[in-house]
């Protein structure tokens, strides 16, 4: 009874035949039953849509502790950096220990805005600084696809990080130097097949906050961008993917980086290890062929850089 207003039943509902009133309550009940179990069931194809988002974001290998054989997206993988350790946090949708408790909004400031639930930011180790290009219809059905996944009960673990870095408040000062919010726009004077490529790159795949330096207050040095880094990801140099041909990927086709981003495999024949290897096995390779083409179409018509981080690394 209490899916239908109560008008109807004190009114001339009241003085219709019996049988009719039941059938008619019966009516009223199973149109309000099919539209509950539409609004608590999620639509496979925004599910499936939200998968691909998934992978093509880099979630599972950041919020998966594979080293240690973590529950998917458990969180607790250890992110070594030279501000200090810090560690991925648990975004299964338990309640306690997860984002279970957590609104879309919510999801969608922390993603976009880099804000937690209570209005504190997060440590850019989270690329909110990229995510924040995220079209609204791929953030959506990225929450539909995480409310979807397994709940699994494990606390977050505290950073590792020295004075001054340990003090958070300090990231709202960050966030003044560093962090501009904006949706990805495209570039009319390009393809779409580039644009495409420009929003995988920057903004679902944030390959430009590993492969870009950063100055001494972890801010990216914009004019330096896919150029590698001596401080990357997990305290090692990452290599410059710009086309320049002796320090880069210059020698490389868009088909080698394409290829590349689904197998591993340079075109000397070597494979990719580390965080990348772990980029490639968790999220580039189930892009379609067209996407990787995409990103690589756009990493081809960057400016080459003439830059080599310290140390000899796998590409």
């Amino acid at each position: 009874m209490r899916y239908f207003p109560q008008h109807l039943v004190a009114g001339r509902l009241f003085h219709a035949p019996r049988a009719l009133t039941s059938a008619f309550l019966l009516l009223l009940w199973a149109f309000a039953a099919a539209a509950q179990g539409q609004t608590g069931t999620p639509d496979a194809d925004l599910v499936n849509r939200g998968a691909y988002v998934f992978r093509a974001g880099g979630c599972y290998e950041c919020h998966t502790d594979t080293k240690n054989k973590g529950a998917a997206l458990a969180g607790g993988r250890a992110l070594p950096t030279p501000f200090g350790t810090f560690y991925a946090p648990n975004i299964t949708p338990d309640p306690e220990t997860g984002i279970g408790r957590w609104t879309e909004a919510q999801f969608a400031a922390a993603v976009r805005q880099g804000l937690a639930p209570d209005g504190m930011p997060y440590y850019p180790a989270f690329p909110y600084t990229s995510f924040t290009q995220i079209r609204d219809g791929d953030l959506h059905a990225l929450w539909v696809y995480l409310r979807a996944q397994p709940a699994v009960r494990q606390a977050n673990k505290p950073h590792d990080l020295g004075f001054p870095f340990n003090l958070r408040m300090l990231t709202w000062g960050w966030r003044l130097l560093y962090f501009h919010p904006a949706r990805f726009t495209p570039d009319a004077s390009q393809s779409a097949q580039w644009n495409r490529g420009a929003y995988l790159a920057n903004a679902l795949g944030h390959c430009g906050e590993c492969h870009t330096p950063r100055d001494p207050l972890g801010g990216l040095e914009t004019d330096m961008r896919y150029a590698g880094s001596n401080d990357g990801a997990e305290g090692k140099p990452v290599p410059n993917i710009t086309p320049h041909q002796k320090n880069g990927i210059g020698t490389w086709s868009a088909q080698d980086i394409a290829d590349f981003l689904g197998s591993g495999m340079t075109p000397e024949g070597d494979f990719a290890g580390g965080l990348m290897g772990d980029v490639i096995d968790d999220s580039t390779k189930y892009l379609t062929d067209d996407d990787r083409m995409a990103i690589a179409v756009y990493l081809k018509s960057l400016p080459p850089i003439d830059f080599r981080p310290h140390g000899k690394q796998k590409q």
